[in-house]
């Protein structure tokens, strides 16, 4: 969730600007005669920093614990034809044509479908590097947008 929530929210530049809002409102907060022209870059900065505590530290721990889904234990079977994908109750078949995009960030693969729909692939499943290098390969050339980032 935090590597998605990084790809959408870019928290480098909301932070930057978070700090540089809150600077300028602290500036025009000691100016005479000029203290709302303070307090809106000092709200508008709180807002930001709140947005992203929310997106990186709060949203993840709940989508977590509300979705049992994702302590469930999966079986990816990944093949140039098709990923097979079984749990404790499915057992399907997938085109790799259901994935638009992927991100690809230093802890694992996240495959997207739909519009905030994904399914991630944490890089320690791989049992060596030569078949980490092969899924990446695989998702180079079935996945049309590949985007990576070091979070």
């Amino acid at each position: 969730m935090r590597a998605h929530f990084a790809l959408r929210l870019k928290p480098k530049l909301d932070i930057a600007l978070a700090v540089a809002l809150g600077l300028l409102g602290a500036y025009f907060w000691q100016v005479e005669n000029s203290i709302w022209f303070g307090v809106v870059p000092i709200v508008i900065s709180a807002i930001f920093m709140l947005m992203l505590v929310l997106a990186f530290g709060v949203l993840p721990r709940q989508l977590f614990r509300r979705e049992p889904k994702y302590r469930g234990e999966y079986d990816l079977t990944f093949s140039p034809d098709e990923i097979h994908f079984r749990t404790q109750h499915i057992n399907s078949h997938l085109q790799w044509s259901m994935y638009s995009r992927a991100l690809i960030d230093s802890h694992s693969f996240i495959l997207y479908y739909g519009v905030g729909s994904f399914t991630v692939i944490p890089k320690r499943v791989f049992e060596s590097a030569e078949q980490k290098a092969m899924f990446e390969h695989l998702i180079a050339i079935k996945i049309p947008k590949v985007f990576r980032k070091d979070i």
